[in-house]
């Protein structure tokens, strides 16, 4: 097994370069037919969402297999390699596995534990089917992703990750009301349309909004959420999207925001705030503060983990190497609420500063981290690890076992092969035997020939299967001479089965 991934995601490079990166379908299905092509390569995937874009590929060799495909995703993207390469991210053989069953589980998603990403592993797979680019080992692999991915929804709730957050989010702007209730008959406002932000807009229409405004740097990413918000079958909610720089004149009609972009800087500042509830920015001293822990950008458990008690939220994010630090969070104002804003984003999307304007609330991650009482999500994405591990050596001993299986069928043909011819030579010898005779002769050399073929064959895949087992096939054809030809076709004869890879 040589496989390979090179690809981009929201985790190595900015929105930008991943829009300007996306490839439509028949762009796609361009760079898997080139990607065979290229000499390094003797199967390929792509897997392309609005946040990743990876191409898997079995390669006979690492180096010239990183530079063509980071070559090949540069042409067919239109970002220039030079541009491209500082945002690449490369993975080799067990660690490419780990990749892949991290992402169906959803630990890679900027929604941690989203189930999008499954539906989306399954197309890819279907595509490189249909294209005939995708062969054993990545029909195997895409296949076994797509079994963990529903092992870790069906044994972990890592799939209630992004939905607790966004829920948790809009319980504490409620302030202790139901937050149906409370959000019941508001215009609620959404700025981004990515994968929180999609949760985040889907729960408040279930929540009851009466209307919902998208607004997101890219028009059409919006238009598609607010398509997929209308065609919903358990809500009625008004749904519209807006450019971004209609934001302003959307805030002075909101009555709830909730943002969550990929921003780096603030999309919402306090004067921008209280110009359009046309009010004055409070400049007085600070009201008293609380202790809250910022969680670290750019962890993997991104929204993973919250706290573990109400007055040090400590697992914000789950096994980060960064410590997370201290900050101050200040009170909120008292007074009744005119607009209610919830900061998803990390880094911040809205400005901390909006708590000094009156009837302004505000709840970020910050807030929601000293508001929680547990870490729920924490044991979760602590098992989902210990599963992607576990399935990880799993695959890898069965693709190595599965390497010496041609070599051990080919082996088996030959002695029968050899069995045959002898029992030919001893029907010219002795033409008088009866059948019955014949057949137990027959019967006697092919029960020897098993048994000393027997044990060898069960050691050397057992042997295979062990981390550096992969030569013990080699080694099998070097002693007993066996046609590399012939090894090849028992391959070839198994890839062709039509009921192979089918779930």
């Amino acid at each position: 097994m040589s496989l390979l991934v090179v690809g981009l995601s929201h985790r190595s490079a900015p929105v930008s370069v991943l829009e300007r990166a996306s490839l439509a379908a028949d762009t796609q299905a361009k760079l898997l037919q080139d990607t065979l092509a290229a000499e390094p390569a003797t199967e390929a995937a792509v897997l392309a969402t609005c946040n990743r874009i990876e191409l898997y590929a079995d390669v006979d060799k690492f180096h010239a297999g990183v530079a063509e495909l980071s070559t090949l995703l540069a042409q067919h993207s239109g970002v220039g390699l030079e541009e491209l390469t500082p945002y690449l991210y490369v993975h080799y053989e067990d660690r490419a596995v780990h990749h892949l069953f991290s992402v169906a589980c959803g630990l890679d998603s900027m929604v941690v534990g989203e189930g999008q990403i499954l539906g989306q592993i399954k197309d890819a797979l279907a595509r490189g089917q249909e294209l005939h680019t995708a062969g054993r080992l990545l029909n195997d692999l895409f296949q076994q992703a797509l079994r963990v991915g529903k092992r870790a929804h069906s044994e972990t709730g890592i799939d209630r990750a992004g939905q607790s957050l966004v829920t948790f989010g809009l319980q504490q702007l409620a302030a202790g009301a139901d937050p149906a209730l409370w959000a019941g008959g508001k215009r609620a406002l959404v700025i981004g349309a990515g994968s929180m932000s999609s949760l985040a807009a889907a729960t408040l229409a279930r929540t009851g909004v009466a209307e919902i405004v998208v607004a997101n740097r890219t028009r059409a990413r919006a238009d598609r959420l607010v398509e997929i918000l209308q065609q919903g079958d358990d809500t009625a909610v008004r749904a519209r999207a807006v450019e971004m720089s209609a934001v302003g004149d959307e805030l002075t009609r909101a009555d709830i925001v909730v943002s969550c972009t990929g921003s780096t800087g603030l999309v919402l500042t306090a004067d921008a705030l209280a110009d359009a509830l046309g009010v004055t920015l409070d400049a007085a001293p600070e009201a008293p503060t609380a202790t809250a822990v910022t969680p670290a950008p750019d962890d993997v458990d991104q929204h993973a983990a919250w706290v573990e008690n109400g007055s040090a939220a400590s697992a914000a994010y789950a096994g980060s190497a960064t410590a997370p630090r201290r900050v101050t969070v200040p009170a909120q104002s008292t007074g009744p609420v005119r607009l209610a804003l919830l900061d998803l984003a990390m880094p911040r999307d809205i400005d901390g500063a909006a708590h000094r304007i009156a009837g302004v609330r505000l709840v970020d991650i910050e807030s929601l981290a000293e508001a929680s009482a547990d870490a729920p999500m924490a044991a979760d994405v602590d098992r989902v690890r210990t599963i992607v591990s576990d399935e990880v050596a799993a695959f890898g001993a069965a693709q190595r076992a599965a390497h010496v299986a041609p070599t051990v069928v080919a082996l088996r043909t030959m002695a029968a092969d050899v069995v045959a011819g002898e029992i030919a030579r001893l029907d010219g010898r002795l033409p008088d035997l009866d059948e019955k005779q014949r057949a137990e002769i027959t019967q006697t050399v092919r029960r020897v020939v098993d048994k000393l073929l027997h044990a060898p064959t069960v050691r050397v895949k057992q042997l295979a299967s062990e981390p550096g087992g992969a030569g013990y096939a080699d080694a099998l054809r070097e002693l007993f001479d066996l046609d590399p030809q012939t090894v090849a076709a028992v391959s070839r004869a198994d890839l062709n089965d039509p009921n192979r890879g089918r779930s």
